[in-house]
């Protein structure tokens, strides 16, 4: 076996400093620039513990490639940039050239058993990112994310769960394109080998990933990206697990994928693909008798259906999902899904049947969350429920009602979630424009522009275009020239 205090795939010759780590890193001390990679972390949820001694043996080139979380840090730090840009070397040139290695002189583990060690180490090494010293220090030479890990055998576990992993917490730095062998094989027309726990492990944080992203930044920059992990993971379920239990997770895990997808696409004004993405997780739900995903597609079909202009539908899918939904012992699932039926009834300027499922939309709210609430459902909380109930009373005309609802909802909205927070501020905009308050709408339009330096949503994009045009024969009254001709300096969206 290799010594577990190799730090260099070629220990014969000294570390080459990373330059360009440092010019990055300017006229702050080492210790200014740790404290700057902390308060990054914390602002896209990771936890690193930096300090004046890693930065130093960063820019001494001791550490080749960073681990993953730390990966995330840099590229939110420094939007655009690869980790070649930062001066690392690739993934691939410090794990692969080891994994290949190893597992040519161990054999195929893919049907290795799920108790094993490699597979337990396989399935959570890229998620859990505790760093409670330095990544890949030598000290600490079984650690998880050590490059040079002689347990680390696994390449083919190892770059698919890579491949659904984002590389950066910033649309653009986001990348969800697979990476390895599976995609690979799947470019070449071959199989990729059967799927084990790992790889289910990968699919689900796959999901994680985008809607928390989404929840930040907004659909427009993501869903190019993660249409290539999607096309992998039925790739996966197409060659077959080593086990039932995987299989279930791998099919449970394609479906939210591709409704996570589809909602990107749906986000950014491409429903026709929405529609698609949506329809695959409803057949895969039905082909494997899983309710709480067809509940799941059938909600985001609604809120589809009512987007396009087609309400009649929106009504029929909510109510659809909410038939499967019954079992699930979710009262806050089935609140959502009232307040879907009632968006489609709004749309068809049917009053009295949306007061009605907004009133049991709300008595369902207030039993409670429960842990039957299933686990997309995060974003769902007062500011939502009030965000789409100011949807329902706008969509009738309801203006000064629709704007109360909306101001709600962005007071109570958690500013951690800036693509909501602009969302709800983009509505009471409308509303207020549309109920003769032009100095008011203004001012709601200025928070939303403030915001789209951090938001990419083609939705938050075209509500915001509505309501200029609306304020066009207000130019005169209090902001509202200042706002229009901010709004005129945006970039156009493609």
């Amino acid at each position: 076996m290799t010594s577990s205090t190799v730090t260099s795939p070629r220990p014969d010759r000294p570390p080459r400093p990373n330059l360009a780590f440092r010019r990055l890193r300017g006229k702050r001390s080492p210790a200014e620039f740790a404290a700057a990679v902390r308060r990054a972390a914390r602002e896209i949820g990771e936890r690193v513990s930096c300090d004046a001694r890693y930065i130093g043996r960063v820019e001494a080139g001791e550490i080749r490639c960073p681990n993953y979380a730390y990966e995330r840090v840099f590229l939110h730090m420094f939007p655009g940039r690869t980790l070649t840009d930062l001066g690392f070397a690739p993934r691939s040139s410090v794990r692969g050239r080891r994994a290949r290695a190893d597992e040519e002189a161990t054999g195929a583990h893919a049907d290795r058993a799920p108790g094993t060690a490699s597979e337990t180490r396989r399935a959570r090494e890229p998620y859990d990112t505790p760093d409670t010293q330095y990544p890949y220090d030598t000290h600490h030479p079984h650690d998880p994310h050590h490059p040079y890990d002689p347990h680390d055998d696994n390449e083919e576990s190892d770059v698919l769960r890579r491949a659904f992993m984002m590389s950066g917490a910033t649309v653009a730095a986001a990348s969800l394109g697979p990476l390895a062998l599976a995609h690979d094989a799947v470019a070449a027309g071959r199989p990729p080998r059967r799927a084990g726990a790992g790889h289910a492990g990968a699919l689900e944080e796959a999901v994680r990933r985008i809607r928390l992203l989404d929840d930040r930044h907004g659909a427009d920059g993501l869903y190019r990206r993660a249409a290539a992990p999607l096309r992998t993971a039925y790739a996966l379920l197409d060659a077959g697990a080593t086990r039932q239990a995987t299989a279930d997770r791998l099919y449970a895990g394609a479906g939210e994928l591709a409704i996570s997808v589809g909602w990107l696409a749906h986000d950014s004004g491409r429903f026709d693909d929405a529609r698609s993405h949506y329809a695959e997780a409803l057949a895969t739900s039905r082909m494997t008798g899983d309710p709480a995903l067809e509940a799941h597609a059938f909600c985001n079909m609604a809120f589809l259906a009512r987007d396009a202009g087609r309400p009649r539908e929106a009504v029929r899918a909510a109510q659809a999902a909410q038939r499967a939904a019954r079992s699930l012992g979710s009262a806050r699932l089935l609140s959502l899904l009232a307040l879907r039926e009632a968006g489609g009834w709004a749309g068809l300027a049917d009053r009295v049947g949306c007061e009605q499922a907004l009133t049991r939309a709300q008595a369902l709210f207030g039993q409670g969350p429960s842990d039957a609430d299933p686990e997309w459902m995060t974003f769902y909380g007062e500011a939502e429920l009030e965000g789409l109930e100011a949807q329902c009373w706008s969509t009738l005309g309801d203006w000064p009602r629709a704007a109360r609802h909306a101001r709600r909802a962005a007071a109570l909205q958690d500013p951690h979630f800036t693509r909501n927070l602009a969302l709800y501020s983009a509505e009471l905009a409308d509303d207020l424009a549309r109920g003769g308050r032009p100095d008011e709408a203004a001012g709601a339009g200025m928070r939303v522009l403030d915001l789209l330096g951090e938001v990419q949503s083609s939705r938050i994009h075209t509500m915001l275009a509505g309501t200029a045009r609306v304020l066009l024969p207000h130019r005169r009254a209090s902001g509202v020239s200042a706002f229009l001709d901010r709004h005129a300096s945006l970039p156009r969206t493609a």
